[in-house]
C-alpha cells in the first residue's frame, strides 16, 4: 500500500488549500483515513479522520475550518483547509488504518503513511 500526498504550498493567512492523498494497492474503501501534521521541533499531531463509513472527526483546532472527505472511486482522501493561520504551518501527512484499531487520534493506529506535503502560511 502506498500513499501519495499533494497540494501543499505557500499561502497567506486567511487563505485556503486543498490537500489530496491518493492510495494505491490495498482496499481503500475499507480503510479509515487520517491527516496529521508536524511542525518543526514538535510532535506529529492529529488533524482529522474519516472512517470507511464516512464518519468524520477533527482536532479542536481544525473544527470549523478544515473538512476531510473521501472519494472511493478515486482512492483519494482530501483535506480542505480554509481560514488558514500561521500556526497551521507544518508538514501534513496522510495515513491509512487497515486494522480498524479504533483510536483515530493516535498515530500508532495507522499502519500506512504518505511522505508528507509542506504547508506554509505567511502572516
Amino acid at each position: 500500500v502506498q500513499l501519495q500526498a499533494s497540494g501543499g504550498g505557500l499561502v497567506q493567512a486567511g487563505g485556503s488549500l486543498r490537500l489530496s492523498c491518493t492510495v494505491s494497492g490495498g482496499v481503500f474503501s475499507a480503510y479509515n483515513m487520517g491527516w496529521f501534521r508536524q511542525a518543526p521541533g514538535k510532535e506529529r499531531n492529529f488533524v482529522a479522520a474519516v472512517s470507511w463509513s464516512r464518519r468524520t472527526t477533527y482536532a479542536d483546532g481544525a473544527k470549523g475550518r478544515f473538512t476531510i472527505s473521501r472519494d472511493n472511486a478515486k482512492n483519494t482522501v482530501y483535506l480542505q483547509m480554509s481560514s488558514l493561520k500561521p500556526e497551521d504551518t507544518a508538514v501534513y501527512y496522510c495515513a491509512a488504518d487497515s486494522r480498524h484499531g479504533g483510536d483515530w487520534y493516535n498515530a500508532v493506529s495507522y499502519n500506512y503513511w504518505g511522505q508528507g506535503t509542506q504547508v506554509t502560511v505567511s502572516s
